[in-house]
C-alpha cells in the first residue's frame, strides 16, 4: 500500500462511534478532499464491518474488545486479553499509518480508535480528538492529553485544546428540511398523509425498556386510526416484539431491526422518542424535531443523561429518566404531545437553535487546519 492518504478516522464498535467516523469523513469530502485520501480504522467485531463497504471508504480492522469495568474473574480475562489484542493492533497500526503517511489523525472515540492514536504518537503524527458527548468518554480523555486539538459538540468542555465545533452529523441529515421532505419522506417509508408518526429508536443495539413501553401502547392504542408508529427496536429483539399492523382497523405499527434510511425517518416524523446517545441529541437539534428523550441509566458516568439535559435545559426535548419511564408514563407522554401542537412547535424551534452549530462545517474545516499545518 503506497499511497498517501490526508486523514485516518479512527474509531468504531457500535453506530453511536461509526456513524460519527463517517460524518468525519465525509465533512472532509466536502472540502474538496478524494475519498481515496480517507482511511478508516475501526474494529473487527463492529458495526462497521456492515456499514464501511458501501461508504466507498478505505478501511482497516483491527482485532481489538473493549475494557470492562469489573473485578469479575471472567472479566479479568477478558482485560487481559483486550491488553494482548491492543498492543498487537498498536504495532499493526504502526505499520499502516508508516505506509498511509496521512497528515492527521482523527480519534472519534471508542476501544477501537486506541491502535491508531497510540501509532500516531509513536510516529508523531498531530491527532484530533472528536468528543460529541457532554461527558468526555475514556478513549477520548486518554487521546486529549497530546491531542493537536479536541473537537467538541458541546461547549465548556473539560478536555484540553478544546475547539467548539459541533457534533459530527452526516450530510444527509444536516441538510434534511422537515417541511420540505415530509411528504417524499412518508411515500418512502409508507406512511399515509393523515397519521400522526412516532418513532421510537433505541439505539442501534436497541432498548429493552423503550421496546416494553412500546409494545403496551400498541396493545392500548391499538384502534387508533390516526396513529402511525414506526418502531427501530434493534436487531436483537425484532422477534420478540409485537407484530407489524398495517392500520386497516386501527393503527399503523412497522418494527424496523436497524434503520439506514434515519434523514427520511427524521424528515417525516412528527415526534421522536430516542435514548440520550450524542448522536440521536444532536441529530435531533441538528434537524429540529419534537423529541421525547430517555437517556441509557448504564451509561458509563451517566453521561447520557449531561448529553439531554444540554437539549432539554434549552426547551428542545423533553427528558424522561429511564427509572420513570413505565409504560404508563410513556403512553401519558406521547399522547400529550400528539394532541398539543404549539408545544410540538416550540421544541421543534428551540431544538433547531440549538443545533445551529452542528449543521457548521466547522469540524472538518479544524480538521484540515491541524492536517495542513
Amino acid at each position: 500500500m503506497s499511497t498517501q492518504v490526508f486523514a485516518v478516522v479512527a474509531g468504531g464498535g457500535t453506530a453511536g462511534h461509526v456513524l460519527p467516523a463517517l460524518a468525519v469523513a465525509e465533512g472532509l469530502v466536502s472540502l474538496g478532499h478524494d475519498p481515496s485520501e480517507i482511511h478508516y480504522m475501526g474494529a473487527r467485531r463492529g458495526v462497521e464491518v456492515q456499514l464501511l463497504p458501501e461508504s466507498g471508504f478505505p478501511h482497516t480492522y483491527f482485532d481489538v474488545v473493549g475494557l470492562k469495568r469489573s473485578l469479575s474473574r471472567s472479566a479479568l480475562r477478558h482485560n487481559v486479553a483486550f491488553l494482548v489484542k491492543m498492543l498487537s493492533a498498536r504495532k499493526a497500526a504502526i505499520r499502516l499509518l508508516g505506509e498511509l503517511k496521512p497528515s492527521v489523525v482523527v480519534s472519534v472515540g471508542g476501544y477501537a480508535s486506541l491502535p491508531a492514536v497510540l501509532a500516531a504518537r509513536r510516529l508523531d503524527i498531530p491527532v484530533v480528538v472528536v468528543s460529541y458527548d457532554k461527558r468526555p468518554g475514556r478513549a477520548s480523555r486518554l487521546a486529549a492529553g497530546r491531542a493537536a486539538a479536541c473537537a467538541v459538540a458541546f461547549p465548556d468542555s473539560p478536555l484540553p485544546h478544546a475547539v467548539y465545533t459541533g457534533a459530527p452529523l452526516r450530510r444527509a441529515i444536516v441538510e434534511v428540511d422537515r417541511s420540505r421532505d415530509r411528504d417524499a419522506a412518508r411515500r418512502e417509508l409508507g406512511v399515509p398523509e393523515d397519521r400522526f408518526l412516532v418513532v421510537i429508536m433505541g439505539g442501534s443495539l436497541g432498548s429493552g425498556v423503550l421496546n416494553d413501553a412500546v409494545a403496551a401502547y400498541i396493545d392500548t392504542h391499538a384502534e387508533r386510526k390516526d396513529l402511525a408508529v414506526r418502531h427501530l427496536c434493534g436487531e436483537r429483539f425484532v422477534a420478540s416484539m409485537p407484530s407489524a399492523r398495517d392500520g386497516s382497523t386501527g393503527i399503523l405499527y412497522d418494527v424496523v431491526g436497524f434503520e439506514s434510511r434515519m434523514p427520511s425517518v427524521y424528515a417525516a416524523a412528527d415526534l421522536i422518542v430516542g435514548r440520550g446517545g450524542a448522536s440521536t441529541v444532536c441529530e435531533v437539534a441538528a434537524v429540529g424535531v419534537p423529541s421525547i428523550l430517555v437517556p441509557w441509566a448504564g451509561a458509563a458516568e451517566d453521561h447520557q443523561t449531561e448529553n439531554v439535559r444540554w437539549l432539554s435545559d434549552q426547551g428542545g426535548a423533553v427528558l424522561v429518566s429511564e427509572a420513570q419511564l413505565t409504560p404508563a408514563r410513556f403512553a401519558l407522554e406521547v399522547d400529550r404531545l400528539v394532541s398539543d401542537a404549539a408545544t410540538r412547535s416550540a421544541l421543534a424551534l428551540a431544538a433547531r437553535e440549538a443545533g445551529t452549530k452542528h449543521r457548521s462545517r466547522s469540524l472538518a474545516r479544524l480538521i484540515e487546519a491541524v492536517g495542513r499545518e
